[in-house]
This record gives C-alpha cells, sequence and structure tokens, in this order.
C-alpha cells in the first residue's frame, strides 16, 4: 500500500517564496549598483580619451601640413589616389577627372572638441569648371547629437557644371560608376550616403593617401618580379643541347655544365642508320687552319692505306696456311 503525501503547510511554502523574491531583489539592486558605477568609469575614459585625442590632434597637425606641402609638389597626387581608392573610383567619370587634376590640396580639420565633428577642404587651382578656390564640407553633431551638414556652394562657369548629367553619356574607361558626378556630393542631403563616403575620406584616405597613390608602381613591380622569376626559371630548365636537321644530318651541340663540350646524340639513334650525324664544336680555330688539317689527314691516310693492304694480305696468306 502507498504510503500517504506529506502535507506541507500553505504558510511554510508562501514564506520561502518570499525570501527568493527578496534575495532576488537585493541581487538586483547589486547588478544596478555596479553598473552605474561601471558607467562614472566609461564615462571618464571618454573624457580621458578625448583628451588625448585632442593632444595629439595637435601633434599631428605640423606633420600634415608638411606633408600636404610636399604632396602639392607631386602632379596629379590626389587624382591618381582618388582613381585607386576602390569606394571613390566608381564615383568619378572623365569629365570629374578633368576637374579633379586641377585639385592641389586636399585636408580634414577636427572641430576643437572632436566630438562635435570635422570639416574636409578641397584646394583647387584654376581650372575650366568652377571658379572656386576651395569647397569645404562640414559634418556637425549639436549636443544632443544630430547630424547635419554644411557645404560650399560650387560656383560653376557657364555650361561647365558636372552635376548636370546628360542622358546616354558612357565612361570611355569602361569601370564601374555612379550616375552622378561625383561633385553632386557636396550638395547631396542624403546623412547615410554623406556619412560613407566623409568616413572613408576621413579615416582611411586622409590617414594614409600614399598607400593609394603607389598602387599601381606596387603592381608594375610585383609583375616585374614575376617576370623575371619565370625568365630565370626557363634558364635553369632550358634544354642543354640544341639539336639542328639539315640536308639529312643531325647537328648536336651540347655544352657542360663547366663549359666543357659533351657529345650529345639522339635517344632513337642507332649505328648504320642513313642519317649522319656530326657533333659540333666551339670553333677555336680559324677556318683555313681546319682545312689544312684535313688536307694533311687524307694525304696520312692515303700514305698508310697500302700498308694497312698489304698487311691484310699477310693475315689472309697465313690463314690459308
Amino acid at each position: 500500500m502507498a504510503a500517504p503525501a506529506r502535507h506541507v503547510p500553505k504558510q511554510k511554502k508562501l514564506d520561502e517564496s518570499d525570501e527568493l523574491l527578496e534575495d532576488q531583489q537585493i541581487n538586483l539592486e547589486l547588478v544596478e549598483s555596479l553598473q552605474m558605477e561601471l558607467d562614472q568609469l566609461n564615462e571618464q575614459a571618454s573624457d580621458e580619451i578625448l583628451r588625448v585625442e585632442q593632444k595629439y590632434n595637435q601633434l599631428r597637425k605640423p606633420h600634415f601640413h608638411r606633408r600636404s606641402d610636399a604632396i602639392e609638389r607631386i602632379p596629379d597626387f590626389w587624382l591618381n589616389v582618388f582613381l585607386n581608392h576602390p569606394q571613390i573610383c566608381p564615383l568619378i567619370d572623365d569629365k570629374d577627372e578633368d576637374a579633379l587634376i586641377s585639385l592641389r590640396r586636399l585636408e580634414v580639420e577636427e572641430f576643437e572638441d572632436i566630438k562635435s565633428g570635422y570639416r574636409i577642404n578641397f584646394v583647387f587651382d584654376e581650372n575650366p569648371y568652377f571658379t572656386n578656390k576651395v569647397i569645404s564640407k562640414e559634418f556637425i553633431l549639436n549636443e544632443h547629437g544630430e547630424p547635419s551638414l554644411r557645404a560650399t556652394e560650387i560656383k560653376w562657369r557657364e555650361n561647365m557644371d558636372l552635376t548636370q548629367v546628360e542622358d546616354n553619356v558612357k565612361d570611355s574607361r569602361k569601370r564601374p560608376r555612379e550616375s552622378q558626378s561625383f561633385f553632386c556630393w557636396f550638395s547631396n542631403d542624403d546623412m547615410g550616403a554623406i556619412d560613407d563616403l566623409a568616413e572613408v575620406i576621413k579615416d582611411d584616405l586622409w590617414t594614409n593617401p600614399l598607400q593609394y597613390f603607389l598602387v599601381n608602381e606596387i603592381s608594375l613591380s610585383v609583375e616585374d618580379d614575376a617576370e623575371d622569376g619565370a625568365h630565370e626559371g626557363e634558364e635553369e630548365n632550358g634544354e642543354d643541347s640544341d639539336i639542328e636537321v639539315e640536308d639529312g644530318a643531325i647537328y648536336v651541340e651540347a655544352i657542360g655544365s663547366e663549359g666543357e663540350e659533351e657529345e650529345d646524340f639522339p635517344e632513337d639513334y642507332e649505328e648504320g642508320d642513313d642519317e649522319e650525324v656530326v657533333v659540333v664544336e666551339e670553333e677555336d680555330e680559324d677556318e683555313e687552319d681546319d682545312e689544312d688539317d684535313e688536307g694533311l689527314e687524307d694525304e696520312e691516310f692515303e700514305e698508310d692505306k697500302p700498308y694497312e693492304e698489304a698487311g691484310e694480305n699477310v693475315e689472309g696468306d697465313e690463314d690459308v696456311a
């Protein structure tokens, strides 16, 4: 017979539940208190990081100015940097390229407190498209973190406005591009698209433009090294002999690894073949000396021939006896 179930008083269950809730509440309050302390530390860290960034921004300024001065003496520097950048190149078409040739200087200026935004300045030489010497774009965050922007109005010359894109105009360089001109970015009020391009310029292109200017030179250097390596491999793995066939004769020219001459014959060569095999050696003497030597050898052969025939007859007589 089964034992009867143990009866637990209802009041005891309620007491245990209250204790659990009370313990949970205490832990929640502790977590909340610790989280507030962490938030305060994060704020202190942000303030200290901001002061460090402000300090080093001031230290970087003279180096940026000296770099900009040096870049101005390099023809078409910024144009090549833009064309070699994978995210900016698609925004530039033929006409944009003609205008950007006159781009002499590009600078990014962060505001004093850094948090409130930055400005990008484009400094141009005289050009046939617009009269502006400087075109700027500012990105501003107010105290509530709300973004806004301000840009220089481009003063286009008559009939030279690049933002007025004609239909069915194709880019002669056949590279991917947007339908609008690069200069439309200065008047575009789409904060999402603007932030993307502005952040690329500020955080990538401006910090180290040299890496994009040298892209083509590095590629050419790598290709040259690859070609040199291929030629060296062909020389190392090349055949040690040259074989030529002329008038039924096979001429084999072979040179050993240390300059010694070696005689090489075709693998399928057998004695008695109709083809004549001639080993071509390096000519160390004049042709006339070779002809004289051949003549002397023929004379010696003719002189020795009677004696050889006589010797054969003697041997024959001995065999008969």
